[in-house]
């Protein structure tokens, strides 16, 4: 685990879990019952650990984008910056939770296509298109403006 608290936390679990099947545990043909109870225990927290991992990477990965990722990016940001930010935030809000979780890995959080691949369970081309598709879908609502060289919304 990566902090502390989150080995506590899946530690606790994984004793709660054990307590409750206990019941469960089969020990009387057992030729070395303490081995086979360490054994039992160990898998029950290692499961314990996965499930939490996973829980944590659904949740990170899923995350929507708010205002405040955006903000204080630049200080001497003009008004039109801002509004560009929220349009494309209220864009970004509406690819498809693939495509979503993708474009934010990749994009915001500078995650590498294999990275994304191995913590979303896909293929590192399955991630790639999904990029190319988030970033057709933003460019289509994309113009530039031949004004101010700005990227603005139709």
């Amino acid at each position: 685990m990566s902090s502390y608290e989150a080995a506590a936390e899946v530690s606790n679990d994984a004793f709660v879990k054990i307590f409750k099947a206990f019941s469960k545990f089969d020990y009387q043909h057992a030729s070395n019952p303490e081995m086979l109870l360490m054994a039992w225990m160990r898998r029950i927290v290692i499961n314990t650990a996965i499930d939490h991992i996973r829980l944590a990477q659904a949740q990170k990965n899923h995350y929507p984008i708010t205002e405040e990722i955006w903000e204080g990016r630049e200080p001497e940001t003009r008004s039109d910056d801002q509004l560009l930010y929220k349009e494309m935030i209220e864009l970004i809000r509406k690819l498809s939770p693939s495509y979503r979780a993708v474009f934010n890995m990749y994009v915001i959080d500078g995650y590498s296509h294999q990275e994304i691949a191995e913590t979303l369970g896909i293929s590192v081309g399955t991630s790639k298109s999904n990029l190319a598709r988030a970033r057709a879908f933003l460019q289509k609502y994309l113009v530039k403006d031949n004004k101010d060289n700005v990227l603005c919304f139709t």
